[in-house]
C-alpha cells in the first residue's frame, strides 16, 4: 500500500511558510537584514507583527514537518530500527524548530530564561537532526543518492549554523542552513513516500 501521497504537499508548505515568512520580515522592521541578523531576531518579542512572523516561520512549518513525519515512519516499518529511530530523531528535530517560534528571544538580556529556552531549543533542532539524517541515510535504503544527499546535509547542517565563523555574512550562513534542512524534508517526503510500494510483502497490484 502506498502512503498517504498529501505528505509530499505538507513538506511543499511548511518550506513554503518559511520563505514567506523571510520575504516579509522587513515589513515593519526595514532595518532588519538578512546578511547580518539571526532568522529568530525577527520574532523578538515588542517588534511588529513578531507573532506573526514566529508563527509562519517556526511554529507551522516545524508542526507540518512533524506530521509529515508520522506518514514517513509508517512507511519504514519494514527497514529496521536505524531508519525508524532516524525518522523519529527528525521529527523532533521539526519540534524543536517549532518550539523556537513559541519561546522567542529577549535581546535586552541574553540571560534571560526565554533566551536560554530558545537558545536550547535551536540547538536540539541541529543536534537531533544530525544523528536522524544519517541513520536514514544508512537504513532506509532509498538507493545511493538519498544516503549520499541525506550524509552531505546531515554533516552540512551544523557545520554553517554552528562551526561557521561569526562574521558580516552570519545571517546567510544560518539561512542556508535551514535551506538544506528544508530540503532535507522535501527529498524525504518524495523519497520515502514510495517504500511501502516496494516493500516486501507488498501486493503485485500495488507495485503496479
Amino acid at each position: 500500500m502506498r502512503l498517504d501521497p498529501h505528505v509530499r504537499f505538507v513538506a511543499g508548505a511548511a518550506a513554503a511558510l518559511f520563505a514567506m515568512a523571510l520575504l516579509l520580515a522587513n515589513v515593519g522592521v526595514p532595518e532588519y537584514s538578512h546578511r547580518v541578523h539571526p532568522v529568530a531576531l525577527r520574532g523578538t518579542a515588542g517588534l511588529p507583527w513578531a507573532f506573526a512572523f514566529n508563527l509562519l516561520a517556526f511554529v507551522l512549518p516545524g508542526v507540518l514537518l512533524a506530521i509529515a513525519g508520522v506518514s514517513l515512519r509508517n512507511g519504514l516499518t519494514c527497514r529496521g530500527w536505524p531508519a525508524r529511530i532516524g525518522i523519529v530523531l527528525a521529527q523532533l528535530s521539526a519540534l524543536a524548530f517549532a518550539a523556537q517560534g513559541l519561546l522567542p528571544l529577549d535581546p535586552s538580556d541574553a540571560d534571560s530564561r526565554p533566551s536560554r529556552l530558545h537558545v536550547m531549543t535551536w540547538m536540539l533542532w541541529w543536534i537531533a537532526f544530525v544523528p536522524g539524517a544519517l541513520l536514514l541515510a544508512a537504513g532506509a535504503r532509498r538507493g545511493i543518492g538519498f544516503a549520499l544527499c541525506s550524509l552531505a546535509i546531515g554533516v552540512l547542517v551544523p557545520v554553517i549554523a554552528v562551526l561557521a565563523p561569526i562574521g558580516s555574512w552570519v545571517g546567510l550562513a544560518q539561512r542556508f542552513a535551514f535551506a538544506l534542512w528544508f530540503g532535507w524534508w522535501l527529498l524525504a517526503a518524495w523519497r520515502l513516500t514510495c517504500i511501502s510500494a516496494s516493500s516486501p510483502g507488498s501486493s503485485t497490484t500495488a507495485r503496479r
